[in-house]
């Protein structure tokens, strides 16, 4: 059972039930056990972002913390300027695997060893 290739183009959404239930059909854990797992990813790559770090996904992507900065803004309604605070912001950067796969191009039937 594939997600995206059953509901393709579409637009719907990918949830954490529909992971947990691709685990479910492909690894052949139970439905509580293929949560737990899906959870605990999705809490490791919370918890490696919070502390800074970036989480690589080979032939996926990357998940890179950056700090930015503070600077001056707009409000764009009144124009009054306004000071945006430092924060730190997430990015995901994709890895040319999935690049190609989005975009139908010939690493797409490579796989990982393009990554």
């Amino acid at each position: 059972m594939s997600v995206a290739k059953t509901d393709r183009g579409n637009g719907r959404t990918v949830t954490r039930a529909d992971l947990s239930e691709v685990v479910y059909h492909r690894v052949g854990l139970s439905r509580t056990e293929s949560a737990e797992l899906v959870q605990a990813v999705l809490d490791e790559i919370c918890d490696a972002a919070a502390r800074g770090e970036t989480v690589k996904l080979s032939s996926f992507g990357s998940f890179v913390v950056r700090s930015k900065g503070q600077r001056i803004g707009r409000n764009p309604k009144t124009g009054v300027e306004v000071p945006i605070l430092p924060r730190r912001v997430m990015v995901f950067k994709p890895s040319n695997v999935l690049k190609a796969r989005i975009n139908g191009g010939p690493a797409a039937k490579r796989g990982a060893a393009a990554d």
